[in-house]
């Protein structure tokens, strides 16, 4: 159990304790194997302190790796016993040398290496993989389970019906704030992943106390801000550890159910806050919300490991050189840091925004996206006018009719799935594979939204039986899992080397649209009516109907026009 614990929070507190005698690494047990653990440069070949090319090894380096993988396969029980498992993601090593060729490349244990999240078994990576969707789940319900509550948020601090929705915005506004910073950091070899994911969601957890105990609505607000802003880096950071972990040919089944989970925590939020509102008032909505993830915080205090490679190889390099006081020891991530200035660490924060505006892949994909979720988010003011006004649900009744959009789901997303093994995954053994091949679905979700919004638009009347809007919205889930799901791995396939900062400027982009969205809703829909308001919504839907297919078919050609996207896969 030791290699599953000891990378985690809970592991590294026991290894702090313990002056790291507990919960040992294998370079630790043996300190010989550092040796197989780095690349020696190449004396006759030099290399510029800038430069990008990667070295390849000649027919006796490659013999003295060959003998030194038969070697290590001798000493499996030195590692932990891991079965060895041939990776899909292995590349000629980059390293900057100096001029006196003295660096040494600390690098994996050779294709096999047990820490390396590529080649972890199948049961520890969806151990990984689960965590983050609960946490993709709890943070997502976290913004629509205030909803139901608003009503009583309204009559208690005495409010107007938009400034008590500034509490489900202001939410949504943080969650999308939050990435840019925290999903960035995620990527800095010397924070990793684990840490964001879990002290961010302590302080999420933290910030709940005083939500619940609010004393008027601008207290309210801020806070609900705040745990947006803290909740919302496993929003983008998800998947980032997804295509940490698994191969290319993988990443886009499992970022289809990481996605799948995203859209069902806004869509159970009113749900389960409708009764919670109804029967204890809005405070009741927060202490669910604390409670659900309490639980998922203490899960990944004990079970979440690090995913980033670089993280990993840089904290293998600082062991390595305090075990053999070698000096010249260095992970890849520390070459490469050596002369970055605080200029270049800003410039790193600020990534997230900067390739949001300057790559028009990722900006009109992130306005794409945007469009999904100001619609889902808007709904959430809708139906209480829809199926509570026309129909004359209650509250708790009024959260029931979300779960048309998750049998929509039910339907889809085993569809998206089959898709993704059946036609998907058999092509990519035929490389090159291009980020594009993940889009045909696209083509049926852009003509499937505006074809929803018309739909339940115009059926949300006395005059036509509740079940009809209600089929209309779940077909919504057609459009959100074909679009939103291709285009968010399309977007880690095309720009894989800053995949958690262009998906924290995809959610920023997402949020913006929910924070904006339900503050006009109501307005819309009653100086509009249902029908007008959701055509509106209908004829901007249509406008974004070519985006998918000039991707599809341009897609490659505007990739290659930029320096910071994917060339070839």
């Amino acid at each position: 159990m030791s290699v599953h614990v000891r990378d985690t929070v809970l592991g590294q507190l026991v290894r702090l304790c313990s002056g790291k005698q507990l919960l040992q690494f294998p370079d630790e047990k043996d300190p010989g194997l550092w040796k197989q653990s780095i690349t020696h440069p190449t004396p006759t070949i030099p290399v510029s302190d800038h430069s990008d090319s990667a070295q390849e090894p000649n027919d006796e380096t490659q013999t003295n790796q060959n003998n030194q993988e038969q070697a290590r396969g001798e000493k499996e029980n030195d590692l932990d016993s891991f079965p060895p498992r041939p990776t899909q993601r292995r590349s000629p090593v980059k390293a900057e040398i100096g001029p006196d060729n003295s660096i040494i490349l600390v690098d994996w244990y050779g294709n096999t290496d047990p820490e390396d999240p590529q080649n972890w078994s199948r049961g520890r990576k969806f151990g990984v993989f689960f965590q983050i969707c609960i946490l993709n789940f709890g943070i997502y319900i976290g913004s629509s389970i205030y909803a139901p509550g608003e009503l009583s948020v309204m009559e208690e601090f005495h409010t107007t019906e938009v400034v008590a929705t500034l509490g489900l915005s202001l939410f949504v506004l943080g969650y999308g704030l939050g990435p840019m910073l925290f999903s960035p950091m995620s990527e800095v070899p010397r924070i990793g992943r684990s840490r964001i994911y879990f002290w961010t969601l302590f302080a999420f957890v933290l910030l709940q106390l005083p939500t619940g105990y609010a004393v008027n609505m601008p207290m309210l607000a801020i806070f609900r801000f705040l745990t947006g802003f803290f909740g919302g880096p496993v929003l983008a950071t998800g998947g980032a550890t997804i295509i940490d972990m698994y191969p290319p040919q993988e990443v886009a089944f499992w970022m289809g159910i990481y996605g799948s989970v995203g859209i069902l925590g806004p869509v159970m939020g009113p749900l389960v806050g409708g009764f919670a509102a109804q029967a204890k008032g809005w405070r009741w909505t927060i202490w669910i919300l604390t409670w659900l993830c309490t639980v998922v915080l203490t899960v990944l205090f004990v079970a979440m490991p690090e995913t980033n490679s670089a993280n990993i190889l840089y904290r293998r390099a600082k062991r390595l050189r305090k075990a053999t006081g070698k000096a010249n020891l260095r992970s890849q991530s520390e070459m490469n840091a050596a002369e970055v200035t605080f200029r270049d660490h800003l410039t790193m924060l600020g990534r997230a925004f900067t390739l949001t505006f300057s790559e028009p892949v990722v900006f009109f994909v992130d306005l794409y996206s945007a469009l999904l979720y100001g619609i889902l988010y808007i709904w959430f003011e809708s139906f209480p006018i829809v199926f509570g006004d026309i129909y004359g649900f209650d509250i708790g009744r009024q959260g029931l009719v979300f779960l048309g959009i998750c049998v929509g789901g039910f339907v889809t997303v085993p569809c998206y799935l089959c898709w993704i093994k059946k036609r998907l995954i058999p092509s990519f053994q035929q490389p090159p594979i291009y980020p594009e091949v993940i889009l045909p679905p696209t083509f049926f979700g852009a003509f499937a939204l505006p074809i929803c919004l018309f739909w339940y638009g115009w059926t949300s009347r006395s005059s036509i039986h509740w079940i009809v809007p209600i089929v209309g919205s779940g077909s919504f889930t057609v459009s959100i899992v074909t679009l939103f799901m291709p285009i968010l791995t399309y977007l880690g396939m095309a720009y894989p080397q800053y995949a958690a900062s262009v998906l924290a400027g995809n959610t920023l982009f997402r949020a913006a649209s929910g924070t904006v969205f339900p503050l006009f809703a109501r307005a819309l829909f009653r100086n509009l009516g249902i029908g007008p308001g959701n055509s509106l919504l209908g004829g901007l839907a249509i406008l974004f109907i070519p985006i998918p297919f000039i991707l599809y078919y341009y897609g490659g050609r505007i990739r290659h026009q930029s320096k910071n996207a994917t060339h070839d896969v």
